[in-house]
Order: C-alpha cells, then sequence, then structure tokens
C-alpha cells in the first residue's frame, strides 16, 4: 500500500512565545497565524521482504536500517517508535520550501507523517487529536525546545486563534470578511532570507529566560495583540485593515526582538529597515528567528520598490490555505 500525505506550513502572526509550555502552564497562551499553499510531502509505502533492510528513508540524505531505533532523523524514529510501527516500510519527504525557515515545516512533516501512518493503518485521526499527538512526539519523546502552535496550524489548517492552558489547547477561525482577508493577502510579501538555522538552539536563550519569568511582561504584552488583531480585523474598514495590521505587526516584532538575543542579527536588521523606508507598513521574521523567511504588509503601489530594496533576497509567491493535513493520495 501507498500513502501520500500533504501538510501546510504557517505563518504566525501574533502572540508567538506564548504557546510555549513554559509559558502558557503558568499564564494562558494565545496566537493569531495561518497556514499557506505551500506543502511538506510525505510517502509511506510498504517494502517486500526481499529486501536487506526493513526500512528505507529518504530526504536530504538516505537512510537503510533494520529497526526503528536505528533511524538517524528524530521524528521518523520517535513516530515509529511510538505507533509500535513493525517495519517493511518506505518513506520519503518532500517540500515545496528549504526545512530550518521559521514557517513550522518540522511539524507539519511530523503531523505529515502521524496522518500517513494512520491511513497505512486504515484509519482516520480527528485533526485535534493529530496536532496533540505531534505535540508529544516533539516535545516528549524528541524533547525538542518547540512550541504548540505549530502542530495545530498545520492539522487544522486556515486563518485561526490557538488558545493554550494548563489544561486545554482550544482553535477557532478568525471572524473576517473574505475582502479582508483578499486585502491582506494583497499586500503580503514573503522573502526567504537564505539563512536556516535550527529553531531548538535559537530558542534555548528565550526558552531559560521565560523559566526564569523574566520575558512574562514582553509575553503578556505579545498575547494582548492576538486579540487586538482580532479587534482589528473585525471593526477596521476593509481600506485600512493592511496598514493597521501592518503597524501592529511591526510593533510585535519589536518586542519580539528582546525575547532573545539570538532572534535577529545584523543583516535581519538591515533587510527589515530597507523594506520600510521602501514603502512596507511593517512585518516580521517568522518562526524562531536568526534566518527564515520575511513577511511584510506592502501597499500594492509600493511592493516593486520593496522588491527592489531587497533584491538579493528570494521573494516567495503563495496563498492562503484552509485545508490543513490532507491524504491526497492512497493505493493499495
Amino acid at each position: 500500500m501507498m500513502i501520500i500525505s500533504r501538510t501546510p506550513v504557517r505563518i504566525s502572526f501574533f502572540g508567538g512565545g506564548t504557546d510555549y509550555p513554559d509559558f502558557y502552564t503558568r499564564h494562558q497562551g494565545a496566537v493569531l497565524g495561518t497556514t499557506i499553499n505551500q506543502y511538506v510531502y510525505v510517502s509511506v509505502n510498504t517494502l517486500s521482504d526481499f529486501f536487506d533492510h526493513k526500512i528505507r528513508i529518504g530526504y536530504s540524505r538516505t537512510e537503510l536500517v533494520k529497526t526503528a531505533e536505528e533511524i538517524e532523523h528524530p521524528s521518523i524514529r520517535e513516530c515509529l517508535k511510538h505507533k509500535k510501527m513493525p517495519g517493511n516500510l518506505d518513506i520519503h519527504i518532500f517540500s515545496d520550501l528549504p526545512a530550518r525557515t521559521g514557517l513550522g515545516s518540522s511539524s507539519s512533516f511530523t503531523v505529515g507523517f502521524l496522518n500517513a501512518l494512520y491511513a497505512l493503518e486504515g484509519k482516520k485521526i480527528p485533526r485535534h487529536s493529530l496536532a496533540l499527538e505531534a505535540c508529544h512526539v516533539e516535545q516528549k519523546l524528541i524533547k525538542e525546545n518547540v512550541g504548540s502552535q505549530d502542530q495545530f496550524h498545520a492539522a487544522h489548517g486556515g486563518f485561526n486563534v490557538i488558545e493554550f492552558d494548563v489544561n486545554h489547547v482550544r482553535i477557532r477561525p478568525v471572524i473576517v470578511t473574505r475582502p479582508k482577508i483578499d486585502a491582506l493577502q494583497d499586500h503580503m510579501m514573503i522573502f526567504y532570507t537564505g539563512l536556516t538555522r535550527l529553531a531548538s538552539e535559537v530558542l534555548e536563550e528565550q526558552i531559560t529566560k521565560t523559566q526564569q519569568t523574566t520575558n512574562d511582561e514582553t509575553l503578556h504584552r505579545m498575547k494582548a495583540m492576538v486579540h487586538e488583531a482580532e479587534d482589528l480585523l473585525a471593526n477596521t474598514s476593509v481600506e485600512e485593515v493592511p496598514a493597521a495590521f501592518g503597524a501592529l505587526l511591526h510593533e510585535s516584532w519589536q518586542l519580539k526582538k528582546s525575547l532573545s538575543s539570538k532572534i535577529s542579527n545584523s543583516l535581519i536588521d538591515e533587510k527589515y529597515i530597507a523594506a520600510k523606508n521602501a514603502g512596507a507598513y511593517g512585518g516580521k521574521l517568522c518562526g524562531a528567528g536568526s534566518g527564515g523567511f520575511l513577511a511584510l504588509f506592502v501597499p500594492p503601489k509600493k511592493q516593486e520598490s520593496v522588491r527592489q530594496a531587497l533584491k538579493d533576497l528570494m521573494e516567495v509567491k503563495f496563498r492562503f490555505e484552509n485545508e490543513g493535513s490532507q491524504i491526497v493520495y492512497m493505493k493499495d
């Protein structure tokens, strides 16, 4: 049997940092973000008994192993152990965008891989359960420094607010009209900085400061911005939404940089200032920081100026999406 899953990556706008257990087990956290039509694909195929190896894995390298314990890819190893899969599997990962770029692709992979493994067993798991299970794999089994928003964005898809506390995770769609969504889409640009990083390493200082509660005041303000953004989207006219959203994002980015010395660097600051000077309302670096993608809100008449100001960066074309993780191919 062969299964292929397709799982979107996400852009987090507000509240990032409050979705880490070290914060939301003490205070409620909340984030606002959306998934986009850039995907992580995972194919899982059953192997015959003719091969010496029991598990073949293809990503940026190839692994041929006999047991799950031998696998070096942490998410594949822990997902297979967690699911108690017997082996005889051929696993391949494909992605529209590079890994380690701040769009939550590692969590999108974990969600998509678990979704494919369940489909291989003939099971359809609820989206919320899929996200919770992905959080368990990444946070408890792999023990990575990751938050809890990426898994829920990837599983559910769409433009959502996700709220966290010590007992529950709640997800609900942002109430916003289609013309306003279209306006946000038309004003948004994404540029690849060319820098990749391990989010877990970038986040080490931030998480330590969160554990010591020294970031709490900033994180409370960043969480409040989630609800300010919701009110803005509901109550601001379609003509004024992009500028107001971009300005609030600019304030959030300044706060985010104060969480850790590793979130930004001189190159990112230089590019962000250049974009602002060329006419961007505001924006932020996606994900943990130190590289990846720069998201900006720019009036259409200024977008060519921003492209010229960032001409050494690659622009990525995208659309918002609302499907979440899907099984897109299944054959006996």
